[in-house]
């Protein structure tokens, strides 16, 4: 990225404004000021509504189908139900491009998709709710299929909303909150819903869940669309399309429709995005893709490690529910903070120097002979403490990387991208544990969290500026 495309986003599509790079920093008192812009409360609630369904679809559901009877192989089978979250950029550009009837008109198009999305959920849940998983598992399958389609629709329009919401110095502090909102929402949906199952039924639980999605609703309607130039929407943005268009004339109307819908849909925002970063594009997509690998990787063999080690659910759980949640919280905060004050790639390289370091923690403990709770209580505060901290400035990142004019489908790409390697690499763990033991898997996934520092270090050292380049 060379200096005359150093540009600070201004939430406008094609309308970016050249800044020097102090601009983009701020003061501590400054920075922890952006925690008090009403969109970014707001996006607190929207992290909410967003993390609400997700285990309502994994391991909450998981539960209810073991009470209930149901085989550990069929258990096993819904547990696809969630690749519809790692699939979304499928339908993300059907989101970008098509405005709903009525719905659009009122709240605008990305609170439309929104409010049609959490419709989807609390239909979902309260038909959950109503169905007994012994005598009806095949409507409870599709149940949780219209859930989490639902879920993964609403996260392509939050995520967009997000975007163009505010300008990218606010991103750090829209990270941030998102998060919070998103681990309060798993809470609720993992320990609330036993809470509630235990004093009640499962059925009860489903709806008291199905309830809550009115926090986002609530949200939705309070909120403002984002003011982003939609005037070019429908016009093709790349001359090379026009050209292509032009040449096939010819064609009869309904399909040159069809064409000119799937290039300006899919194909231009893969194009623009490379044409924007060129080289470094290749570089960005393995950071991307990298940059989860190491926490990702150990989140896998936590929980055996926590177990094999001696201690117990219960305190496991009651650890990682106070301290754990405290430090996430905690480190989402940091990671909002630090973007708005050093900048989003200096962020991103202390987030992933932290995750690594945070794995080695976890070797120390496997070397105890006797590990206490405090030594389980500081892993545990370590790592979720880094994992905030990473994560808010990583999706700072992420956020910058997009143009405005292809929010929804490019966002969601970066999305699928950032876990599916860590995913890949996670199934391997086991086998890493049973040959060398938890202290070298440790290690090892600290390791793999080299790679991505060396990328950040190398887009620092070739980027002057940290803001992206202008969306032309």
């Amino acid at each position: 990225m060379t200096s005359n495309s150093e540009y600070r986003i201004t939430g406008r599509a094609g309308a970016p404004e050249p800044q020097p790079e102090a601009s983009n920093k701020r003061d501590w008192k400054a920075a922890l000021a952006t925690y008090t812009q009403p969109r970014v409360i707001g996006m607190g609630l929207l992290g909410f509504s967003s993390g609400l369904p997700f285990l309502l679809v994994f391991s909450t559901l998981s539960a209810w189908l073991s009470m209930a009877g149901v085989s550990k192989t069929t258990i096993g089978f819904f547990s696809w139900i969630g690749i519809l979250y790692s699939i979304k950029f499928f339908w993300a550009p059907v989101i970008d491009r098509l405005r709903l009837p009525i719905l659009s008109r009122w709240l605008g198009r990305r609170r439309s998709w929104m409010l049609l999305a959490q419709a989807g959920l609390m239909i979902g849940l309260l038909c959950m709710a109503g169905t007994d998983p012994a005598t009806n598992l095949e409507a409870m399958a599709w149940f949780g299929l219209l859930v989490a389609f639902s879920a993964a629709t609403q996260d392509v329009t939050i995520d967009a909303w997000r975007i163009e919401a505010v300008a990218k110095d606010l991103q750090g502090a829209m990270a941030a909150t998102y998060l919070a909102g998103y681990r309060i929402a798993m809470l609720v949906a993992g320990a609330g819903s036993f809470y509630i199952a235990a004093a009640s039924s499962w059925s009860m639980a489903y709806y008291v869940m199905a309830g809550l999605v009115l926090v986002g609703v609530v949200t939705v309607l309070a909120l403002g669309e984002p003011d982003v130039d939609r005037t070019r929407d429908n016009e093709l943005r790349e001359q090379w399309a026009i050209d292509w268009l032009a040449a096939r004339a010819a064609q009869p109307a309904w399909l040159q429709r069809i064409e000119r819908w799937i290039i300006g849909a899919i194909v231009c925002p893969f194009w623009d995005f490379f044409s924007r970063y060129r080289r470094e594009a290749v570089i960005i997509l393995c950071l991307v893709g990298l940059y989860r690998v190491s926490d990702i990787t150990l989140a896998v063999m936590s929980n055996p490690f926590y177990l094999d080690a001696g201690y117990t659910p219960d305190q496991i759980a009651s650890i990682s529910k106070i301290f754990g949640l405290a430090m996430t919280l905690s480190g989402a905060a940091i990671g909002g903070l630090l973007v708005a004050r050093i900048g989003v790639l200096r962020a991103v390289l202390i987030g992933g120097v932290l995750t690594a370091s945070a794995n080695l923690v976890f070797a120390w403990l496997a070397t105890l002979a006797e590990p206490g709770l405090l030594d389980l209580t500081l892993t545990i505060s370590a790592e979720n403490l880094a994992g905030g901290i990473a994560m808010t400035s990583f999706i700072a990142y992420a956020s910058s990387l997009t143009n405005t004019a292809y929010t929804a489908t490019q966002y969601a790409l970066f999305s699928s991208l950032m876990t599916l390697p860590g995913k890949f690499i996670g199934g391997f763990s086991g086998w890493v544990v049973d040959h060398a033991g938890y202290t070298w898997f440790f290690v090892d996934t600290a390791i793999a969290g080299v790679p991505a520092v060396l990328l950040v270090l190398w887009l620092m050292a070739r980027t002057p500026s940290e803001s992206p380049r202008p969306a032309p």
